[in-house]
């Protein structure tokens, strides 16, 4: 089955241009330095010919995101973790959840879902009487989860001290916010036809994979392409990529690649 995943978002949580900043990158001409906060979409289409649209992560920005990538309709969210620009989008789920006859599925690992329930306390509160309120249902997940006949594989990585989810799903991968991966993780994500890595600055950094990390990870995995995301304004698209093997490459807001379930 084909489908494509569509880079809503490929920055890290100040977002590029960074507030307040007069870099090379920040103040570049270039479309493909705006960098919105991380997020991917899916889209597919199921053996009853529906069209499919799978969301990753909320983020910060992502009313914007949707606007521009002409967003009309989400069938379901998966959520990686609960920092702030991933989950704080959600409450914009709210006009597209109305269109469902039953409640939007958003799914996440327990700690995930506990975090989101406790920022968003005012959408699950069973009393509410306030008619507005996103239309949506939160199931907690682990392993895999199988959606509109495709499934979606939890992958477990290591963000700083914190174990987040990443997901394959088909011949592709989707591994943001990470700083190691596990060997059970690896064994899972080696020889993908798409692999998508954070790959935060060229410096170490505690909790994300650098640039350098990242790409001997894609090799190390074999994978036969490989996207960044979560990247800094310490990275310029353009000049980076220039010193980037073809295979492995910076992403940018809106980029779309195929790949197959």
């Amino acid at each position: 089955m084909k489908a494509t995943l569509t880079f809503l978002g490929c920055g890290t949580s100040m977002g590029v241009p960074t507030l307040g900043c007069d870099c090379a990158v920040c103040t570049s001409k270039d479309p493909r330095d705006n960098r919105t906060r991380p997020s991917v979409l899916i889209r597919f289409t199921d053996a009853g010919g529906v069209p499919r649209n799978v969301l990753i992560d909320t983020s910060y920005d992502f009313r914007q995101q949707a606007l521009r990538t002409g967003i009309t309709h989400i069938d379901a969210v998966l959520y990686t973790h609960a920092h702030a620009d991933h989950i704080l989008g959600l409450d914009d789920l709210r006009s597209l959840s109305f269109r469902h006859a039953d409640k939007l599925p958003l799914y996440a690992g327990a700690d995930t879902a506990q975090q989101i329930r406790q920022v968003f306390a005012y959408i699950f509160d069973e009393n509410s009487t306030y008619k507005t309120l996103p239309r949506v249902r939160l199931h907690e997940f682990e392993g895999e989860i199988e959606l509109f006949g495709v499934r979606f594989e939890c992958v477990k990585v290591m963000h700083g001290n914190q174990q987040v989810d990443a997901f394959r799903f088909g011949t592709a991968g989707y591994v943001t916010d990470f700083s190691e991966l596990p060997i059970a993780a690896k064994a899972r994500l080696r020889g993908l036809d798409l692999l998508v890595l954070d790959a935060l600055r060229e410096k170490p950094h505690p909790t994300h994979s650098s640039l350098s990390q990242s790409v001997a990870l894609a090799k190390e995995l074999e994978v036969k392409r490989c996207y960044f995301t979560h990247m800094s304004h310490d990275l310029g698209y353009e000049a980076t990529n220039a010193k980037l093997p073809p295979h492995i490459q910076l992403a940018y807001d809106g980029l779309t690649v195929d790949f197959e379930f």
